[in-house]
């Protein structure tokens, strides 16, 4: 099979061929092979779990172009140097989320967003329409809207998006340089014996399950600072400000500290997938986050307006 490179129209730097579609914005594939086959065979091999019948009709509908906007048929050539822009779709129609999301902030070049749990922050795997930044795009007509970092889909809280790719870089370098302060509150097992607020450190890693990270042997690659907010039984509330940003940090920290996120699914065990049951959210807020100004060098702070309750 030809060999593809993935991607989606904000990274692209060239000319888009296709627009933005209820707030979907196309995505492309480089090839580096040619092949024999045909688009459609090349479609089937590269998407296994869309069907053959899909694919063609989408081809037959024009929703598959080069790099020109040229439409592709099912025997176009697949050869080395093209790139193929696409809309992605689902098979089965998704499912509503039923929680809204609330702009704090927007100006010429940041949107700043309040993300309620659930809710991805990028289209991935089931969800697509039902995510941040596709409501966004389709609520505020912002075709370049990217953000400049993500939450969990099962973390709520601050989002920083960036919509005018001119300035882009310049916020992104914030996150690079880790000059961004991120406060985080989570409800977990109550510490017993330690004095707050502490420093935790660890070298994480990819697990062997592909969606969860560990920790192992070696020099440190994260660190949290812990503080405490109150107890209240064998639950308490945690202030935490992440220095790194690894994935899952804040979950995989508490969890070795003996302390686990209230509802955390995946640590310390992974437990099966709970699909669309919203009735217990995971305990865990992005609650504010502040940074000096790339652009004018004026300080500036966005906070959450939800809150963590304590389970009943």
């Amino acid at each position: 099979m030809a060999r593809v490179i993935k991607g989606h129209q904000a990274e692209a730097n060239a000319f888009v061929p296709l627009p933005l579609r209820d707030g979907v914005a196309p995505s492309y594939l480089w090839l580096t092979e040619t092949r024999a086959g045909g688009m459609l065979r090349f479609l089937c091999e590269r998407f296994p779990d869309v069907s053959a019948a899909a694919w063609a009709a989408r081809l037959a509908r024009g929703e598959i172009v080069d790099a020109r906007g040229v439409a592709l048929n099912a025997d176009s050539h697949v050869r080395q140097g093209m790139r193929i822009w696409y809309y992605r779709e689902l098979e089965h129609e998704e499912t509503p989320i039923p929680f809204q999301e609330r702009v704090l902030f927007q100006d010429e070049h940041l949107l700043v967003a309040d993300k309620p749990h659930f809710l991805p922050t990028i289209p991935t795997g089931r969800f697509l329409k039902e995510t941040l930044l596709v409501r966004l795009k389709r609520q505020y007509d912002l075709p370049h809207l990217v953000p400049i970092h993500r939450l969990d889909r099962e973390t709520a809280g601050v989002v920083i998006f960036s919509h005018n790719p001119d300035s882009r870089g310049a916020y992104q370098s914030m996150f690079q340089k880790r000059v961004v302060q991120k406060t985080y509150e989570a409800l977990a097992g109550s510490m017993q014996g330690r004095d707050f607020p502490f420093t935790y450190r660890s070298r994480m890693q990819d697990a062997e399950q592909f969606f969860v990270s560990e920790e192992v042997e070696g020099e440190p690659n994260s660190e949290t600072v812990i503080e405490l907010l109150e107890r209240r039984g064998d639950l308490a509330r945690y202030r935490l400000h992440p220095h790194t940003g690894r994935k899952h940090q804040l979950r995989l920290h508490l969890s070795q500290l003996g302390a686990p996120i209230v509802n955390d699914t995946f640590y310390p065990v992974a437990l099966p997938c709970k699909g669309d049951d919203y009735s217990a959210p995971l305990k865990l807020l992005a609650r504010s986050i502040a940074f000096d100004d790339p652009l004018t060098g004026q300080p500036r702070s966005f906070s959450s307006a939800f809150t963590l309750d304590w389970p009943a």
